[in-house]
């Protein structure tokens, strides 16, 4: 599956403005809804189990080297069989999507696991880079991700929305798909319909995707591309995008930053949003006086980390390399589970495939294609230790 969504500018290195919020400020903000989370508990239960495919990549390999004789070797591909990893859907088709869906759901039910689910089909996928695809307009895409949601009817599952779908949206310079008065409107849009269509689900627990801790920065802010260009920063991402109306925001995907980092991070865009959303702010505090803002998990949006990968933390990369696309080095991160302890964090989960390309670098084949070596590497490597 073509799944290798980036996280890639960990090196942005952008100010957020430093501003006296006051916390019962009543105006602005109004252009949001004040809804937070969707119908439904508004987090993961504790004690969920996930999905775990029986017959993944990794079972496939554990069973090959197995009889190969390399025992040690297919032990630990056998031990990250039993990983719970999320399903991609990435390729066209709304009745064939629809079927996939459906079949996963089912088989999940089957064995009263709870599915994860990755939506990878938004328009200008990637902005054309090493996961290019997606739909061919906007119509294809609202058939399709209602075919997806058809699948998934009243069942469990857990769904993270289109990886790099806002997080990427207008922040690079190299991304020049479309004229943007086109484009972002039309992504937003189709985000939005993702959202509202996925929430008619009883059981489905909906996360849009928001980047990773390195990258965007929590308010909006200049590009500084040669001439002034406004950005929006991942708060007014995510509201524009409809996370007031689903149960969260994802970090992480197919990314290797540390736990903590995330858990930072992802607080304070909670916090900042509820800021936005309930009190009327129209900035984002300092990150200490957001550090120091108390946790109203009641009231407060959750989110979910990726951890697939991030048990080493992220790579600092040499000359000509960089630190998000088959990193060297890297392990497996925190099982996947919905008792994290952590106030906000309703789950980690393993949304990256481990074992599946970034992209043809590194050594590496194309984006989401299996790569034994990199699977066996993240496997020896895992922290906490695999076996």
């Amino acid at each position: 599956m073509d799944n290798g969504a980036r996280r890639r500018r960990a090196g942005l290195v952008l100010g957020i403005a430093l501003v006296s919020a006051l916390i019962g400020a009543s105006s602005a903000g109004a252009e949001v809804g004040t809804r937070m989370g969707a119908s439904g508990p508004p987090h993961l239960p504790k004690g969920t189990s996930f999905y775990v495919e029986p017959d993944g990549n990794a079972a496939r390999q554990a069973a090959q080297w197995r009889a190969e004789g390399r025992e040690a070797d297919a032990a630990l591909m056998q031990a990250l069989a039993a990983q719970p990893t999320a399903i991609w859907f990435t390729t066209a088709g709304a009745e064939q999507v629809r079927r996939a869906v459906r079949d996963v759901v089912r088989a999940a039910r089957a064995k009263d696991q709870v599915p994860v689910l990755v939506a990878y089909f938004v328009p200008y996928r990637d902005c054309s880079q090493w996961s290019a695809g997606g739909a061919r307009s906007e119509q294809e895409y609202k058939e399709w991700i209602e075919a997806f949601a058809a699948g998934i009817g009243d069942e469990k599952a857990v769904v993270v929305v289109e990886p790099d779908g806002l997080a990427l949206l207008t922040s690079e310079p190299w991304c020049t798909i479309g004229p943007d008065e086109e484009l972002v409107p039309q992504r937003f849009r189709e985000i939005n319909h993702a959202v509202d269509v996925l929430k008619r689900g009883k059981h489905t627990r909906v996360y849009l995707d928001a980047g990773h801790s390195a990258w965007q920065p929590l308010d909006d802010y200049d590009a500084g591309y040669g001439e002034p260009r406004q950005q929006l920063g991942i708060v007014n991402r995510l509201l524009k995008g409809g996370v007031t109306r689903a149960d969260g925001f994802a970090l992480n995907t197919s990314n290797y930053r540390f736990t903590e980092d995330l858990v930072r991070y992802g607080t304070r865009v909670s916090k900042c949003l509820y800021l936005r959303t309930q009190e009327g702010v129209t900035t984002c505090p300092s990150d200490e006086e957001l550090d120091a803002m108390p946790v109203r998990k009641s009231k407060m949006t959750h989110f979910v980390l990726d951890t697939s990968r991030n048990g080493r933390g992220h790579y600092t990369p040499g000359e000509g390399e960089t630190d998000w696309c088959n990193p060297p080095g890297r392990g497996l991160g925190e099982r996947p589970t919905a008792n994290t302890g952590i106030p906000l964090v309703d789950a980690f989960l393993w949304i990256k495939r481990p074992g599946e390309s970034d992209g043809e670098c590194q050594g590496g084949p194309a984006a989401g294609r299996w790569w034994p070596e990199q699977a066996l590497e993240l496997a020896k490597l895992a922290s906490p230790p695999l076996r």
